[in-house]
């Protein structure tokens, strides 16, 4: 029984990573979950120069999930280059990076900067608001998404997955435009737009007063837009939202994803992916399946 999948040329030794944002860049994660078995580790999202993020509060718990308003704080490139790439080199895991930015300059300079760099591949996180086009998500307009994706591809060393947010009227639409702009796979979903009241302080729980949400209560959606992509497009599918056990895992690989990312459940439970890994080997031997391709799609 084989658990490696291929994405876009890179062999994973198991289709299981983790969702940008919920695991730092693996170091905090290290005393709990042996980091050689994670498929590949996604890294939070790096801008090219440090982003503060937004005012606290700006984490709040909802039924079936949380949400965030972090703003993509993160340190910047340069110290992400010098401190996290070398940190994650020690360990026999694939290094996907995840890419933010508020205009495609922005983008185009982290791509270029993490060309010569050892990592695997590139995620692109076009959830970020694109303050050319009224802070509108890049991912919100098909037209934004396949030019942006042509500009990184042309420029890109490694492999380019983009990151498809699901605030959009057809996600079908969103998929394709990011195969015609020449991406290597696609991951969804990012978090939903929610809100959240106090209703004691009679005030937002957030301070952006909206927030993404993401959580168990996110994972129908989730399988429904995967399961929607993989029929419209061609390229592979990393498949994520809501993702809390193996079954919610193999659920989106049998919807058409070619591997998973599990985000929120590593907040309450650090070694969920290990458990989502296991689960995974253990439904492929009761159930047949020699390698985890055969089950990619498996339900039409």
């Amino acid at each position: 029984m084989d658990m490696k999948v291929n994405i876009a040329g890179v062999e994973w030794k198991n289709p299981v990573t983790v969702a940008s944002g919920t695991f730092g860049s693996g170091e905090e994660f290290s005393d709990f979950v042996d980091l050689n078995r994670l498929g590949a580790v996604t890294t939070k999202g790096v801008a090219n120069v440090p982003w503060s993020g937004n005012p606290t509060p700006r984490v709040a718990e909802v039924y079936g999930g949380m949400m965030n308003a972090i703003g993509l704080q993160n340190p910047g490139i340069e110290l992400f280059c010098q401190r996290d790439i070398p940190y994650l080199k020690q360990f026999d895991t694939k290094i996907i990076v995840n890419v933010c930015g508020h205009a495609p300059e922005e983008y185009l300079a982290v791509v270029e900067r993490l060309a010569d760099e050892p990592i695997d591949m590139m995620e692109i996180n076009i959830s970020c608001p694109n303050v050319n086009a009224g802070f509108l998500a890049f991912g919100q307009d098909a037209g934004h998404v396949e030019e942006l994706t042509a500009q990184i591809k042309k420029i890109a060393k490694q492999p380019v997955i983009m990151k498809l947010t699901p605030n959009v009227t057809d996600i079908t639409e969103i998929a394709k435009a990011a195969e015609a702009g020449g991406a290597d796979a696609i991951s969804l979903i990012n978090t939903l737009t929610g809100m959240k009241i106090d209703i004691n302080r009679r005030t937002f729980a957030l301070a952006n007063k909206t927030g993404g949400v993401s959580g168990p209560a996110v994972h129908p959606i989730a399988v429904r837009m995967v399961y929607q992509a993989a029929q419209a497009v061609n390229i592979p599918i990393i498949g994520m939202g809501g993702i809390a056990t193996a079954e919610d895992a193999i659920e989106m690989i049998l919807a058409g994803a070619s591997a998973v990312s599990v985000g929120t459940a590593n907040f309450h439970d650090p070694a969920v992916t290990l458990k989502v890994i296991d689960g995974i080997e253990k439904y492929m031997e009761k159930q047949g399946f020699e390698t985890v391709k055969d089950m990619v799609g498996a339900v039409r």
